[in-house]
């Protein structure tokens, strides 16, 4: 058993010192997946560094114990550590891109973690590596092994984390947003290989997400987390089917889907709060919509309400009148879709994006890898339309070309017509006034900022560039705008990006894209990396938005809850072309590409209990 108690976790910060865990119990068996669940910053990932002892320099274990096999990990010296590390305890760490080193090939770096904790070397250990990178889906494994991590994609590094924190076959595994980047048939295939590497080894896992869908297909038991405490613990089926909770009822009740299309998600009000505060009540309390006078100086304590079922509320043991309702984040009731009618704002046709490939000696005649082969749609004013496909298969590759970022990269032909102007013949002033009307939202949130930039530096430096119009004191008030319509608080904007979670670095993004007030945005998965109550802020945010500015979004991602409530129309990609498009409820309801067919049956499927 891997047992966590009383743990508590703190970290020196300007603001003051930040609680990031206060006194955690929980404990993990051989063979069972324990998921931890909660809002960005609420101290998921700060609970897999404590257990891993990798903690931040200004971050410490200020109480508690971690035991494996009845030994104190917080007692071991660091050289027995790191036998524990990847020997025993495997990680997959939340962003690929920041814990795979940028200077060594990914085979090599699966092959360190294999020679480290197995008897395995040489040939023996490099073809090892290459059957793990086949057992996680990377395509051609034999050559992608000698691959540095740039020539990944997002969903690909993912996978290559996944194998070494496999490679070793440890007996437990914390996995910190394992399926983020992940499109919907890899996912499944990881999920599916955890599984098996359950069932071979009794592996543990501590799955850390903010996907309920693939909690309740993964999970056998469930904590939610809130501004460093676990405030319920139950078994999956329990959890789902009867959230004791507020927050957790609020939070299934924000899952984007084709019912709730028409509305509104029902997003939670405000953010997390800072965890520097002196709690003096219950943590959840401003934010709860069943909040009773007492909440505010009572601190609840974790009762049972069932069985294994632990809920931290005072309407359980302390019940009392509730206040007023709170306000949530529902926008007012919305104007009716753009039909889609007239021209397009955004006409590609016969799109295709070659990158060359390097020749190996004695090749003869040119080499090259067509990313994008010949493909064509059409996006009107105020319409979402949703790209979707297996990782590699060309998506962001057509967005960042829309976008004219890949102009010196590779060698595209076709037209990307924005009003009628091709935007792959536009330079100088025409194309810096194209790029106001037209921004992205990328998949990376930390390789996107710029880490020598304060948040408010990021956003304003687009409002110099495109929006000379603005003098200083509109600019700082479009910032405060922007960081509320996000979900961030407005100190926010004095912090730099490494002090933000992975779901926080997004929201600054996508603030980011929407602060010169373009006509289209390319979304690349923007909302892979927020949890749920985030993202119906956000899909409610970017709803409105089109709705009052006749906003046209390309929407790649492979969500499909998020596609099936947000877009208007549909487009498949698989091998760099489109193999079907059209009306999203006819694609998704009625596919009749077996390749579409296979993407939908591999969707993990939620069946939330009304309200």
């Amino acid at each position: 058993m891997l047992e966590i108690a009383g743990l508590q976790v703190q970290l020196d910060a300007d603001a003051g010192l930040v609680r990031a865990i206060a006194g955690m119990h929980l404990a993990l068996t051989r063979g069972e997946t324990f998921a931890l669940v909660g809002e960005s910053g609420c101290g998921k990932s700060m609970t897999a560094l404590a257990l891993m002892r990798l903690l931040p320099e200004n971050g410490r274990i200020a109480g508690g114990s971690v035991l494996l096999g009845g030994r104190d990990l917080l007692d071991l010296p660091e050289s027995r550590m790191r036998q524990v590390r990847g020997g025993r305890i495997g990680m997959i760490f939340q962003e690929p891109s920041t814990s795979l080193n940028p200077v060594m090939r990914v085979g090599e770096q699966i092959v360190e973690a294999i020679e480290a904790h197995t008897e395995l070397r040489g040939k023996a250990a490099r073809a090892k590596a290459i059957d793990w990178l086949a057992r996680v889906g990377i395509p051609e494994p034999q050559r992608r092994i000698d691959d540095y991590p740039f020539r990944l994609s997002g969903g690909q590094k993912q996978r290559v984390m996944i194998a070494i924190a496999l490679a070793a076959e440890p007996d437990y595994l914390i996995a910190d947003e394992p399926t983020t980047a992940l499109d919907v048939t890899i996912q499944a295939q990881i999920l599916d290989l955890i599984r098996d590497l359950q069932r071979e080894r009794q592996l543990g896992v501590l799955l850390i997400t903010h996907d309920l869908a693939v909690v309740s297909g993964m999970a056998h038991r469930v904590a939610l987390m809130y501004a460093g405490q676990i405030i319920e613990v139950a078994p999956a089926a329990e959890f789902f089917a009867h959230p004791k909770h507020p927050y957790a009822r609020l939070l299934l009740q924000a899952l984007p889907e084709a019912a709730r299309r028409d509305a509104p998600l029902a997003a939670i009000a405000g953010t997390v709060p800072p965890l520097w505060l002196e709690f003096a009540g219950c943590r959840f309390a401003p934010r709860c919509d069943k909040a009773m006078g007492h909440c505010a100086s009572t601190p609840p304590a974790l009762t049972e309400q069932g069985p294994r079922h632990q809920v931290r509320c005072l309407l359980y043991s302390q019940p009392g009148d509730a206040l007023s309702p709170r306000e949530t984040l529902s926008p007012k009731a919305l104007p009716p879709a753009a039909t889609g009618e007239g021209a397009p704002l955004l006409d590609v046709r016969d799109l295709r994006v070659r990158f060359a490939l390097k020749a190996p000696l004695l090749h003869r005649g040119p080499r090259h890898f067509d990313a994008v082969d010949g493909i064509s749609l059409q996006l009107h004013a105020g319409r979402t339309l949703a790209l979707v496909g297996e990782s590699g298969c060309g998506k962001t590759t057509s967005g960042k070309a829309i976008v004219q970022l890949l102009r010196r990269q590779a060698s595209i032909s076709g037209q990307a017509l924005f009003e009628g102007r091709d935007l792959f013949k536009l330079n100088g002033a025409a194309l810096l006034q194209a790029r106001r009307q037209i921004q992205i939202i990328f998949q990376d949130p930390f390789a996107s900022l710029n880490p020598r930039l304060r948040v408010a530096d990021l956003l304003e430096e687009g409002l110099i560039a495109l929006r000379p119009d603005l003098d200083a004191n509109a600019r700082r008030a479009r910032l405060h705008t922007l960081v509320d319509q996000v979900g961030l608080r407005r100190d926010a904007l004095q912090r730099w990006p490494h002090e933000f979670s992975g779901g926080q670095r997004q929201r600054i993004a996508i603030a980011r894209a929407l602060a010169v007030e373009p006509r289209l945005i390319v979304c690349d998965e923007p909302t892979s990396a927020l949890d749920v109550s985030v993202q119906a802020q956000i899909l409610n945010l970017l709803r409105e938005l089109q709705r009052e500015q006749g906003l046209a979004y390309l929407f790649i991602t492979h969500n499909i809850g998020v596609v099936e409530y947000i877009a208007d129309e549909v487009a498949v990609m698989q091998g760099g072309r489109i193999v079907e498009q059209g009306d999203c409820d006819k694609v998704l309801r009625q596919p009749r590409e077996s390749f579409t067919r296979n993407l939908l049956a591999a969707v993990p499927r939620l069946l939330v209990p009304a309200p």
